[in-house]
């Protein structure tokens, strides 16, 4: 995820477009930039690093009433100031900022660019070398930019300058979020409005493959065919708690289109200087010592549980047991000689946990938290932590700090296992980008989600998920997320489970939610699926690209198999989000539920 901001008026920008970026930057930030165009032509100003590292680089002298800025997460390239936002085309003529990823580039790269020379390894450039192309051809500025966007096939948003006209700021999306902010003797662009508070409460929505012309006096919102479209704007009213949430009507949904910057952030944090991922070496001794792990957990992180189990045995080559926590306190197992406890806690102050922890300290075995807030009681009384860095989640259902257990668990099952001589080979931190980057393009499809909500659990009483092996997992998870917000009865099944006894459920036109991510169970599930049809179900297969087969109700971005877990969730999410939208269901504080559970 990345930000956008933008502004044309009577005001000198640059200050503006900073502040702007400051408040975006939890969307991204490996680099930024800020470009403002005056009677001298267009300043860019640019920096690897955070909001701070661009404040330094900007020319206080530079004077300009037209400007726009972007914050970034590399999906295209490596973080550099090269790479990093604005882009401007081979003359200079024009400048762009840019969210989202153009699937078809490197195609439109050798199409339509081959003798153009490009400066960066973005899909962003080709789009503002695109605009410059078409113009030289003799269509107006509007013109071109309407061509391009024609062309492109993926998400944008998208804001344009052009140094011969600072009147104008060019401004399109679809599927990446974008508004327009309407003052007076002002206007300005923002990928949220929390970013443009300062200066208005005014706002339009854009949708989806509609170009805007912004001025300093007027927004004009076309269609592709050019043809006007006019809508009243609304008024961004944001508390102190709402600002936190942006424009977002909720906590959940915001929490969930984190993820991809959450689990970079975590790469980030993981990374050594080197590129490599690190673990802390007392934890990495404490896994070498150990002769089996003890998960201990509760509720959506008990489903990360089962989930790090695969990895750590499959990567660290370490048995793994996973444990409900409350029912560990008081039916403790046979353990053996030299065990490791794994306690996994969003809050770091859950009870159940907190209660074998006590147990487990008195035995004398050592025990490492996997947790999203410092400090925590759990993390205090462990030996060892990792944290998530997630942020805060304040929905009561848990999404981002989900996949962040999922991420971290992977980080710590990988090195663990190299610090042993075991090698794998999974690049982690390469495929950990390319979940971030999957999971972003999952977020741009809501609509889709929200239609199978509408399609599959309007009129319900109940639902059942089922998957083989991980998918299994994230089914349980998915059937967590469903009954937490929606009140919707739903359960989570291995698909070969399903005939030994549950099929007696099964009624005409239930709904059986699959996923199938694994190739050497794809048909297994898939067998299981038709079971369920025969008698009357209504099922929507979720797969994934390579898996896929005809009739499947969606298809998500591959990732490594051993990683679906982290995107196979974010539908599930969302469906049970629109679910419980459309039940008028409180999302973010379902009934009887707490963030935290601190009693046992």
């Amino acid at each position: 995820m990345c930000g956008i901001v933008g502004y044309i008026g009577y005001n000198d920008s640059k200050e503006i477009l900073l502040k702007g970026l400051e408040k975006l930057e939890y969307r991204g930030y490996d680099s930024a930039g800020i470009a403002v165009v005056n009677e001298g032509g267009v300043h860019v100003f640019k920096e690897k690093g955070r909001i701070a590292d661009l404040r330094s680089a900007v020319d206080e002298e530079v004077l300009a009433n037209t400007g726009i800025g972007h914050t970034r997460w590399a999906t295209h390239g490596v973080p550099s100031k090269v790479n990093s936002h604005p882009h401007q085309s081979n003359s200079g003529r024009f400048t762009l900022v840019h969210n989202g990823v153009i699937e078809n580039y490197d195609i439109l790269k050798r199409e339509y660019l081959q003798d153009v020379p490009l400066k960066s390894e973005t899909d962003t450039e080709v789009i503002v070398q695109l605009v410059e192309l078409f113009a030289n051809e003799g269509l107006s500025v509007e013109e071109a930019f309407r061509k391009t966007l024609t062309l492109l096939h993926g998400s944008y948003a998208l804001a344009l300058i052009d140094v011969q006209d600072k009147e104008t700021i060019y401004v399109a999306k679809n599927k990446s979020p974008l508004l327009v902010g309407l003052g007076f003797g002002f206007n300005v662009v923002a990928s949220d409005a929390m970013a443009m508070l300062q200066v208005t409460d005014k706002y339009v929505e854009l949708m989806d493959k509609e170009t805007v012309l912004v001025t300093k006096d007027g927004v004009v919102i076309k269609n592709l065919d050019g043809e006007t479209i006019t809508r009243e704007p609304y008024t961004a009213e944001l508390d102190a708690s709402d600002i936190e949430k942006g424009t977002y009507p909720h906590y959940m949904l915001k929490e969930i289109d984190e993820q991809p910057v959450v689990v970079r952030n975590i790469i980030q944090n993981y990374q050594a200087e080197n590129g490599s991922l690190k673990i802390d070496e007392d934890i990495l001794s404490a896994m070498k010592d150990a002769d089996r792990i003890y998960i201990i957990a509760a509720g959506t992180s008990y489903h990360a549980g089962l989930v790090g189990k695969q990895f750590i045995e499959r990567m660290a080559k370490i048995p793994v047991e996973v444990h409900i926590s409350s029912e560990f306190g008081y039916n403790m197992p046979l353990l053996s000689e030299k065990p490791l406890f794994i306690f996994i806690s969003q809050s770091g102050e859950t009870a159940d946990s907190r209660q074998v922890l006590v147990q487990v300290k008195e035995l004398g075995h050592k025990a490492l938290t996997i947790t999203n807030v410092p400090g925590s009681t759990l993390s205090r009384e462990a030996d060892y932590t990792l944290l998530l860095h997630a942020g805060p989640e304040i929905a009561v259902a848990s999404t981002k700090a989900y996949t962040a257990q999922l991420a971290v668990l992977a980080i710590l099952a990988q090195v663990s296992g190299r610090s042993k001589g075991i090698e794998t080979d999974l690049d982690l931190v390469k495929e950990l980008g390319i979940v971030a980057s999957a999971m972003e393009a999952l977020c741009d499809s809501k609509e889709e989600f929200e239609s199978i909500a509408r399609e599959y659990l309007s009129v319900t009483r109940n639902a059942f998920f089922i998957g083989r092996g991980i998918d299994f997992y994230v089914g349980l998870e998915g059937s967590l997320k469903l009954k937490e917000i929606s009140y919707i009865q739903a359960e989570g099944f291995a698909g070969g489970e399903l005939k030994h006894g549950t099929i007696a459920l099964i009624e005409e036109g239930t709904p059986i939610i699959a996923l199938a991510t694994q190739d050497f169970v794809n048909l297994s599930i898939r067998g299981n699926v038709k079971e369920v049809v025969a008698r009357g179900a209504n099922p929507c297969i979720i797969s994934m690209e390579g898996l896929e087969m005809e009739g499947d109700r969606f298809v998500i971005p591959e990732v490594h198999h051993l990683l679906t877990p982290l995107i196979s969730v974010v539908p599930l999410q969302l469906i049970a989000y629109y679910a419980a939208l459309h039940r008028d269901c409180d999302v973010d504080k379902p009934r009887n539920l707490a963030k935290s559970v601190t009693v046992e």
